[in-house]
């Protein structure tokens, strides 16, 4: 690595670290005017449901962070998530005896489907990110109303055993939240430890210098779509689990929610850098907002419209300082 690649690295890195120290800060500040404002916020009740209500979101950005690093979009993360969760509450309505593994099981592979299928139309048949997964969203949400005949799986027809999924602990810990620690803890190591992990953000950043070095571009590019469709999967059964309902609209819109926990941790919406410890306070604010925001009573209303602003301002923010960077790494190789 040549003296100004490094001295590049090191650059990014070091605003990396500020822009989730400030992050953190923030959230610290944030979480003291909601509680000044209702005391029941910061109880220990209330943190363990927002965190837990908020696992689902997280398990989804380590996938979603994957592919917007290698300058992509999934838009169609909701739609799988609807239909492996259906499948799975089928599969379990169906086979009141089905072990709750089998049942996570069903619900990642078929997810890990969608993600292939996905992944090779962005990576083989080179079509746009963007359309691709547009293209695929309306298929299996269209798939997810003709598996199921456009009915509802209910509560009474799941099996105590499948709704206890998502209630049930680990070690003293909630199951949703014990299975996102351990996917934050192997992608964590994925990304900085591992050969494909550096490879991810190679393609991400250059991909032709990425393509030129060797680096299997395609190969790259189909497996983390294939990622981003397991993790959906395996949501889905988690999110119908909680609900303890399947619905043909489940998750609908929800990638918003995921594409915006990314953007609030610091992944750069144009590929090439993103971090597991920004995406884990990125997917904390967000659930803050949302939980905080009808503890103060704001109208859902204006919830939106907040939402909306801390997005913007954070997509703004991630721009300036990415144009910054630019202008210094310029002016250095002209000097």
């Amino acid at each position: 690595m040549s003296e100004l690649a490094l001295e590049k690295k090191l650059k990014v890195t070091g605003i990396g670290k500020f822009r989730e120290l400030g992050l953190l800060v923030f959230i610290i500040l944030l979480s003291v005017l909601v509680q000044l404002r209702n005391p029941n916020f910061l109880t220990l009740e209330n943190i363990n449901d927002m965190i837990k209500n908020t696992a689902i979101l997280s398990i989804l950005t380590v996938g979603m962070m994957l592919v917007i690093v290698t300058r992509g979009i999934d838009l169609s993360i909701g739609s799988t998530l609807a239909l492996s969760g259906m499948i799975s509450a089928l599969a379990v309505s169906a086979n009141p005896d089905l072990h709750p593994l089998l049942a996570i099981l069903i619900g990642t592979l078929t997810g890990t489907a969608c993600g292939t299928i996905l992944g090779l139309l962005v990576s083989k048949a080179g079509i746009l990110p963007i359309i691709a997964t547009l293209g695929m969203m309306n298929a299996y949400r269209g798939l997810t109303f003709m598996i199921s005949g456009g009915r509802w799986v209910s509560a009474h027809q799941m099996p105590p055993s499948f709704k206890g999924i998502a209630t049930g602990s680990v070690l003293g810990i909630n199951v949703l939240i014990f299975i996102a620690i351990i996917i934050y803890i192997i992608f964590y190591y994925f990304v900085n430890h591992t050969r494909t992990g550096r490879q991810i953000y190679a393609v991400g950043s250059n991909p032709e210098s990425a393509k030129i070095s060797g680096i299997n571009t395609v190969k790259v590019l189909w497996m983390v779509y294939t990622i981003m469709g397991a993790l959906a999967g395996l949501a889905g059964v988690l999110w119908v689990s909680k609900f303890a309902s399947a619905q043909g609209d489940t998750a609908m819109g929800y990638e918003m929610n995921v594409i915006a926990a990314c953007v609030l941790g610091g992944v750069n919406i144009s590929g090439g850098s993103g971090k597991i410890s920004g995406i884990i306070l990125g997917s904390l604010l967000l659930g803050i907002i949302n939980n905080a925001l009808p503890l103060i009573n704001v109208s859902p209303f204006w919830q939106q419209a907040i939402q909306g602003v801390i997005i913007l301002v954070a997509v703004i923010v991630n721009a300036l300082v990415k144009r910054n960077v630019d202008r210094k790494n310029l002016m250095r190789r002209k000097i």
